[in-house]
Parts: structure tokens; sequence; C-alpha cells
């Protein structure tokens, strides 16, 4: 079974990453629709200590292949 994990990493002022990951991204995801979704988090001011620029963006995929179920 593969899962996958979409990784958006962001600058902070302190020179710090701050990091979101989310489970079970579209297949179809565009480095438009990444970019604008990133770019949504910083504009929203919902963090106390939130992010402050897009630095990447990276899909992870990892096979688990069951040994014993």
């Amino acid at each position: 079974m593969e899962t996958r994990t979409l990784r958006m990493i962001f600058g902070l002022s302190s020179g710090k990453e701050w990091v979101l990951s989310l489970s079970n991204p579209r297949t179809d995801l565009t480095e438009g629709d990444v970019t604008a979704a990133m770019q949504a988090i910083i504009d929203s001011d919902l963090f106390l200590v939130g992010p402050d620029m897009i630095v990447r963006a990276e899909i992870v995929s990892r096979n688990v292949t069951e040994v014993v179920a």
C-alpha cells in the first residue's frame, strides 16, 4: 500500500522553517495549486507564530508492505 503526504515548507522571520503536512493529497496537484494554497495560509494570519514566506513543497510517497496482518 502506498501513502502520500504533501509537505509544505514555509519560512519564518526567525530564519527557521515551519512545516505543514497533509495526508492524501490529490494526484493532479499543480505547482500553481500548491503555491496558491500556501499563499492563502500565509495571508490568513491564523497562527500566533506563522509562516512568512514559501520555501518549497514536496509530495512524499511511502510504500508499506504488511508482513503479518
